[in-house]
């Protein structure tokens, strides 16, 4: 039984440790981990931080605000009623009065409260709200076009292992020919020449695959500091299969953004309705100085307190408010031209792309056929050149046009997802 347990092991542990090691990378990874690893990703937290400090402080405008105030004071001329009222037939009333204090002294608190805004707070924060919404889809906006770069990266990866695959196949088969090829030519059935032209394929074969694991290295490297983790030569990279409909419907951030750029506007509209509602407000002054308050003839210090109300009404703004209205409709008009302008262009691009994905999938179809084709030219051929009527030159040029026939297959299917990924991408959608 502990014989059993330890073959079942040895042959168990290899596998694991194949499996752990090689790790799969999807394209819609590599997109949120770019989006995270970018710069602008921070951006968001802290719009949304700003946005709240602000909402914080407009929220404030219904609390009341104080105010400390001092001042000195020197009147040149006062009011002086003993010479009014030394003419009256009363002795001694003049020297009785005396004159008003040239100098006045007084420190005093300002209590303001607002009691009716005529809805300027709220709409300040509602504007405040609609600012936020159109920063944070900038921002969306900004971190879409990373999709763009990671599509060339992912995508020139997934060929270069396919291309890699081809070669070492294609390697390996040259490899083969050569070794059944030395012992003929040991039998003086083929020329020294014929190795010589499969020695020079092999040696370019070998020198596209080193080429290959150069571009292979540096697309790793930029796609990991693109996305901001470490890949390496053990990822496997997947072609995307996509389930999700292709339809020209448009859901682009940037048609978002116009959309919100718009909500903006209506909120300073109301913002500029609210500046010409009447204001009503209660205020207190708490004092203390000499003389206090309006009390001239008190030439002492001494505290006192003034309370009210009033309100304030602009009835009339030289049209300023009209003048911005005016302002905000030209702004809306140039924000629907805008999303207009945008909303055609991408319909092109998906004319465009739609074109390119359905002549695309024709090359695909008549490439099975052509493979199939190539390798019945190429059967024939190798029994000619094993006849010896063609050359191993003639030979090898058939050969490479399968390979270079089952290259292309490759290539147009990997063309295809893209054209299907940049479709998906033009139109807003998410992929899966």
């Amino acid at each position: 039984m502990k014989r059993k347990v330890l073959i079942l092991l040895i042959l168990i542990i290899p596998w694991a440790t194949i499996l752990r090691a090689q790790k799969i990378l999807t394209l819609k990874e590599c997109y949120e981990k770019a989006m995270a690893a970018n710069a602008l990703a921070d951006e968001k937290d802290a719009y949304s931080k700003i946005s709240k400090l602000k909402d914080d402080n407009l929220s404030k405008g219904w609390l009341p605000t104080l105010d400390a105030n001092g001042s000195i004071l020197y009147n040149s001329s006062v009011v002086d009623m003993s010479s009014a009222l030394g003419s009256l037939p009363i002795p001694g009333i003049a020297s009785a009065i005396k004159p008003l204090p040239h100098e006045q002294y007084k420190v005093t608190v300002d209590i303001n409260q607002t009691i009716y805004d005529g809805g300027a707070i709220k709409s300040a924060r509602n504007l405040e709200r609609t600012e936020l919404s159109v920063n944070e889809k900038q921002t969306e906006t900004d971190l879409y076009k990373l999709r763009g770069q990671i599509n060339s990266f992912y995508f020139n990866l997934l060929l270069i292992v396919r291309q890699k695959e081809l070669l070492n196949n294609f390697l390996e088969l040259i490899t083969k020919r050569l070794s059944s090829m030395q012992s003929a030519l040991n039998n003086g059935v083929i020329m020294k020449s014929d190795i010589d032209v499969l020695t020079a394929e092999k040696i370019k074969l070998e020198q596209q695959l080193s080429e290959n694991e150069i571009r292979k290295v540096s697309l790793l490297k930029v796609l990991s500091d693109v996305t901001g983790s470490n890949i390496d030569a053990s990822t496997e990279f997947v072609l995307p299969s996509l389930s999700v409909e292709l339809s020209n419907e448009l859901s682009r951030p940037e048609l978002q953004l116009f959309d919100l750029r718009k909500e903006q506007l209506n909120a300073s509209i109301k913002m500029i309705d609210a500046k010409r509602m009447p204001k009503a407000f209660g205020f207190a002054t708490l004092g203390y100085g000499n003389p206090p308050g309006s009390n001239f003839f008190k030439d002492q210090f001494a505290p006192y307190y003034i309370l009210g109300a009033g309100i304030k009404w602009n009835i009339f703004d030289w049209n300023k408010s009209k003048n911005e209205r005016q302002v905000i409709t030209i702004q809306e008009g140039m924000i629907d031209s805008r999303k207009i302008d945008l909303t055609d262009n991408l319909k092109r691009l998906l004319e465009s792309k739609s074109a390119e994905i359905t002549s695309l999938k024709g090359l695909i179809e008549t490439d099975s056929g052509l493979i199939a084709l190539r390798k019945r030219i190429t059967a024939s051929a190798e029994s000619q050149y094993q006849n010896g009527t063609i050359t191993a030159t003639e030979y090898l040029s058939e050969l490479n046009s399968e390979h270079q026939a089952m290259i292309n297959f490759e290539i147009h299917k990997i063309n295809l997802a893209v054209a299907r990924i940049e479709y998906l991408n033009i139109s807003g959608k998410e992929i899966e």
